[in-house]
């Protein structure tokens, strides 16, 4: 297996007063490993209501690498690559905006409700650097279904 290109993996989604909390939080886990702990904060919306922030960051390699596998069961990879001068910023973040619903039951979809924000090592840290690294990463989890 290859080096994971990323520094850290964060991810985060929130569970609003309407939605079951353990819902939430499976469809979270779609792309966690088993031993990682997920971190919650309460917060309050515009009108009063409870938000549950539920959040984790990934920092070692299998734990990365699990994330981004699931990540690659995304059956259109092929628009993540064509859009990771959109997806990555001038500070080399890589963000995604997933399906919450879809990830509850296992899937990978762009959508709404999940954010998936990873920090690309890049050396010199420049934003060409960070695609053309996480454009090879993401080819060789299509490719070969590993990294």
């Amino acid at each position: 297996m290859s080096a994971v290109p990323f520094h850290y993996v964060d991810l985060r989604t929130f569970c609003y007063s309407t939605e079951d909390e353990k819902r939430v939080e499976a469809a979270l886990r779609t792309f966690l490993p088993d031993d990682v702990d997920i971190e919650r904060e309460e917060s309050e919306g515009h009108h009063g209501d409870r938000i549950l922030v539920l959040s984790a960051r990934l920092e070692r390699a299998d734990e990365m690498r699990h994330a981004l596998t699931k990540l690659a069961e995304f059956e259109d990879i092929d628009v993540l690559m064509d859009e990771l001068d959109q997806r990555i910023d001038d500070n080399c973040a890589f963000f995604i905006q997933l399906d919450k619903q879809a990830a509850f039951n296992g899937d990978v979809e762009l959508g709404s409700g999940l954010m998936f924000r990873g920090k690309v090592e890049a050396y010199p840290a420049k934003k060409e650097k960070a695609v053309a690294a996480a454009r090879e990463a993401l080819e060789a989890l299509a490719e070969e279904g590993e990294l």
